[in-house]
């Protein structure tokens, strides 16, 4: 769900790039005459582009995944359609060895289009 990465600052915050393309299939069904990118999926987008910034920041990443322990805070400010291009920037609040807080926004033409706040767990592949 994120397409690039544009500025990664160590074990601080990360920017990541999704293009919001017409194609997605999630589009056919959400909904029908009126498509909208699911909230859920901005909040994932946002989630894996923390996920980079978090494998980053520990040892041996390729031996280790991230799990989604928590979500809060969560707001949706305006709907994402297709064409739009999501800017994800995500901040490291809290990092330990085995889990870490995220503060992730996501923008559209500069305009803040959804914000949350969650947790991972980093675990054993």
């Amino acid at each position: 769900m994120v397409d690039k990465i544009i500025d990664l600052i160590p074990k601080e915050r990360v920017v990541g790039v999704k293009n919001v393309t017409a194609n997605e299939p999630f589009f056919k069904g959400h909904f029908p005459g009126h498509p909208i990118m699911p909230g859920v999926l901005i909040v994932e987008s946002m989630a894996q582009t923390g996920a980079i910034l978090l494998m980053d920041a520990i040892e041996n990443p390729e031996q280790k995944l991230a799990y989604f322990m928590a979500m809060d805070k969560v707001r949706f400010r305006k709907p994402v359609y297709p064409g739009d291009q999501l800017q994800l920037e995500v901040e490291l609040l809290r990092f330990r060895p085995t889990s870490c807080k995220m503060s992730g926004r996501a923008f559209v033409s500069g305009e803040l289009v959804c914000e949350a706040e969650f947790m991972a767990a980093i675990v054993d592949r």
